[in-house]
């Protein structure tokens, strides 16, 4: 799941949503959470609030 998820935020420069991750890649909102956090945790994404939502990015 975690590759996937960077090989999503590569494609995708300009940074997407947790609801746009998990509809790209059709899985539950609730699980994508957990997966962004293990690659945060590991320094290779990173996090931009806009507003009430937040934009992940690849480092």
């Amino acid at each position: 799941m975690k590759k996937r998820v960077l090989k999503l935020l590569k494609e995708n420069r300009d940074g997407l949503t947790v609801q746009e991750i998990a509809r790209a890649l059709k899985v539950s909102r609730n699980t994508i959470p957990i997966v962004l956090a293990e690659l945060k945790g590991a320094k290779k994404i990173r996090i931009r609030p806009v507003g009430k939502a937040k934009l992940h990015y690849i480092k």
